[in-house]
């Protein structure tokens, strides 16, 4: 393993954390579309609809937007010390990284509207939604794992 470079012999502790902190944020990447799948269900101003918003609002403050900050602070650093030529892989992993990071953004939109009170979507649509996590991860880490080119 290369630990020479920008981060050196702490290169493997960051890409640990940096994959800790991916984890925490797919878990609620995954979780924010069911929580709207099961929000949409109830009527606008009732207890539950409380609820929902509450729960959703925690888990992006909590959980999502930090996890998202602090994963992206150490793929950046690994970045750095392996490079930008390290292969048309990581540019890839990069774009893709990129996109989810701006579907992360259209959700925290969407959170903010359902807790205004605005039901555009339904919830076939948020279930539907709640996949393209899964997506995202297999291409990711096949790209980094097997660093196809």
């Amino acid at each position: 393993m290369e630990l020479v470079g920008f981060l050196g012999s702490a290169y493997l502790w960051v890409k640990a954390f940096h994959i800790i902190f991916v984890i925490f944020w797919m878990a609620g990447m995954f979780m924010l579309p069911r929580y709207f799948a099961y929000h949409v269900q109830y009527d606008v101003g009732s207890s539950e609809d409380a609820k929902w918003i509450e729960r959703e609002a925690r888990l992006d403050k909590i959980i999502l937007t930090p996890a998202m900050t602090i994963a992206w602070i150490l793929g950046l650093s690994l970045v750095a010390h392996i490079g930008l030529d390290a292969g048309g892989w990581l540019h890839a992993k990069l774009l893709i990284v990129f996109l989810f990071s701006g579907f992360h953004g259209v959700l925290t939109k969407e959170r903010k509207r359902l807790a205004a009170g605005e039901r555009k979507r339904s919830e076939k649509f948020y279930r539907l939604i709640n996949e393209l996590p899964a997506v995202v991860i297999i291409i990711v880490v096949i790209l980094a794992i097997t660093k196809p080119f």
